[in-house]
């Protein structure tokens, strides 16, 4: 009993030389450096239009029209939604007219092509916004038209980003009650 008590203490003790030298390997590799912050900006605007354009694609046309109850908006008016509403951000860093309307788009796309590539373009447009400004720009100061104030462009990206980010959340909801995994959360390949 006594050599396999001593054995295993020395295989245990291997593992840690073995662990704490990998440790050490990266410990002694320099960081990368950060990114810009108009690249840490359009990151996060990305990534959120990834999984809404995911979505839109995924989710089925026939369950399009699916409101968990009868006043809320349904799947395909909750991703023209989040789309709308980033040409109030995109429209004014690009110096235009915010949109006259919210939910201007809701009578007028109604198939899961029209929808899925109008969510696209809607985060590809923001997108190529927060490009032109760089990191010059992300200072600079535009009037948000629903406080009626001058905001950073920066800050409303990232109020715009967060907005859609609470729509993501509400549409795992409608996945969840349709019985579907939303496509963020299954497992990757």
């Amino acid at each position: 009993m006594r050599k396999w008590n001593l054995l295993g203490g020395l295989v245990l003790a291997a593992g840690l030389v073995v662990i704490s030298a990998g440790s050490q390997e990266k410990k002694s590799e320099a960081p990368k450096p950060a990114v810009s912050p108009s690249q840490a900006v359009l990151d996060t605007w990305n990534d959120i239009g990834r999984k809404l354009t995911a979505m839109a694609e995924d989710f089925p046309e026939d369950k399009y029209e699916f409101k968990p109850k009868p006043e809320q908006r349904s799947f395909r008016e909750q991703l023209l939604h989040a789309a709308d509403t980033n040409y109030f951000f995109t429209n004014l860093v690009m110096g235009q007219k915010p949109p006259a309307q919210e939910d201007f788009s809701k009578d007028k796309l109604k198939t899961k092509a029209e929808v899925a590539a109008y969510v696209k373009k809607s985060f590809a447009d923001g997108a190529a916004a927060i490009k032109a400004k760089g990191d010059a720009g992300l200072n600079s100061l535009i009037v948000d038209p629903f406080e009626n104030q001058k905001v950073r462009v920066i800050d409303m990206a990232y109020g715009f980003a967060e907005h859609s980010g609470e729509h993501y959340g509400q549409l795992v909801v409608y996945y969840r009650l349709s019985g579907l995994v939303p496509p963020e959360s299954r497992p990757k390949k």
